[in-house]
């Protein structure tokens, strides 16, 4: 391996997301590790950035 990949913390779940080639051109705008955390970004704000990793919920309902 040639060397380390750069790494952020996602402000949602807290869990650390290392850099993608699709990510090449927008790193240094890249907040999210992932879609859904994207989606659920307003948790994030409202509740503060994640000190600990957490479920993030799924969004769906439970059928009845």
């Amino acid at each position: 391996m040639p060397g380390a990949l750069p790494s952020k913390t996602c402000p949602v779940c807290g869990r650390e997301f290392n850099w993608r080639r699709k990510w090449a051109k927008d790193w240094e705008n890249v907040r999210y590790c992932s879609e859904r955390c994207r989606r659920n970004r307003r948790l994030a704000e409202t509740e503060g950035a994640a000190e600990t990793p957490r479920a993030v919920p799924s969004g769906r309902k439970r059928r009845r």
